[in-house]
């Protein structure tokens, strides 16, 4: 039996989950371009999610 595929997927506030692949995506999250296994998409998020605020927060209040 194969190792389940997983998606790296990122919604409109560039929050980052990941999906198994196999399963239709969920309203308001898309496809971020990176597909492996559970191990490795969570690697990648690890790596490209350097700010865990949402975007509509990230800068506001500062100049």
């Amino acid at each position: 039996m194969s190792e389940p595929r997983f998606l790296v997927v990122r919604n409109d506030e560039e929050q980052y989950s990941i999906w198994a692949a196999d399963r239709e995506l969920p309203a308001g999250w898309h496809d971020a371009g990176f597909a492996g296994s559970r191990e490795e998409c969570l690697a990648h998020v690890d790596e490209v999610w350097t700010d865990m605020r949402p975007r509509s927060v990230r800068g506001e209040g500062t100049s």
